[in-house]
């Protein structure tokens, strides 16, 4: 969920021109990660549950290419790249640990 609060705190300096593109579309990759978690876990079996988070890191993937075109093109910082990028970092190699937790496991998600 921070990924998604500091990728919108970051978007509002995009210019306004980007508002219906870069803006967007981040946007969109941030908010998507922790709500394919959330459907995945919400479905209580463990081959939904891994499906959507591999899509969660898709996701997580997406949004850390979006920022690299954000600097690239001289949108972003590479401060504002670099921290907003270690949260990611962080995301994904949660996910990933979740992804090979849940593989290795045969059982189902009880709520």
């Amino acid at each position: 969920m921070e990924t998604v609060k500091q990728t919108y705190i970051l978007t509002k300096s995009y210019p306004s021109e980007e508002r219906y593109g870069l803006v967007i579309q981040t946007r969109r990759a941030a908010a998507s990660i922790p709500c394919n978690i959330a459907e995945g876990l919400g479905r209580n079996h463990k081959k939904d549950s891994l499906q959507f988070l591999y899509i969660s890191r898709g996701s997580a993937y997406e949004l850390e290419t979006l920022l690299e075109v954000a600097l690239m093109i001289n949108i972003i910082s590479q401060d504002a790249y670099n921290n907003l990028h270690k949260i990611l970092e962080s995301n994904i190699k949660l996910i990933t640990g979740f992804i090979n937790y849940l593989d290795q496991k045969s059982f189902t998600i009880i709520h």
